[in-house]
């Protein structure tokens, strides 16, 4: 059983599976921490995606660590939009993030299973049935998921929820998503090149 619960106003939880449905296409090859894991390709969709003024607030730093988990841990502080992915010596990298909006925000204890350059994207039927506008899209600077995506699952289940990228980079900040956690595209690279798979998640 996955053990996840969605917060809903007024307060109600359940157990739920729901996300961001999407396909690997390039599975990311891990770098050395500190390198920021650009390609080619990631040069080449990012140049075609707006330029967007990044609010100073919003630059990752280095911080003191907020969270006891041990170093290597992402941790999610959903309401506060913050991740941070905590270091040695009681530091943590925090990053601004857009989390679920009302309705869709979960807590859990999750992991990364595997992760995708620029995946493609492909919605799950009751995100669908939401909005028939959304439609399953090839991986590029049009896609949802943007740069990269994490692939969070929890006791071997693929939770559908993903920290991913974005190609709306003015929603980075606000409770917005279906339930997954959204970075800049450059926070998401970043981020991807720290992280090895099993990496625990922690949301709060």
């Amino acid at each position: 059983m996955v053990f996840l619960t969605r917060i809903f106003i007024p307060m109600t939880v359940g157990v739920v599976l729901a996300g961001c449905v999407s396909n690997p296409t390039t599975t990311v090859r891990q770098s050395a921490p500190d390198q920021l894991a650009m390609s080619q390709r990631d040069a080449r969709f990012l140049a075609s995606l707006p330029d967007v003024k990044t609010n100073p607030s919003y630059v990752r730093t280095v911080v003191d660590t907020p969270t006891k988990a041990p170093p290597g841990t992402i941790v999610v502080d959903a309401p506060r939009h913050l991740l941070y992915l905590t270091l040695p010596d009681g530091k943590a990298i925090r990053y601004v993030v857009a989390t679920g909006r009302n309705g869709f925000a979960w807590r859990g204890s999750v992991y990364v299973d595997h992760q995708a350059a620029w995946p493609d994207w492909n919605p799950p039927a009751d995100m669908r049935s939401r909005d028939p506008r959304v439609q399953k899209t090839s991986g590029g600077p049009e896609n949802p998921l943007g740069a990269r995506a994490l692939y969070l699952y929890a006791n071997g289940a693929d939770t559908l929820y993903r920290i991913h990228g974005t190609n709306d980079p003015f929603s980075v900040g606000m409770p917005v998503s279906s339930g997954c956690i959204r970075m800049s595209n450059a926070d998401i690279i970043d981020l991807a090149s720290r992280v090895p798979n099993g990496t625990r998640v922690m949301v709060y």
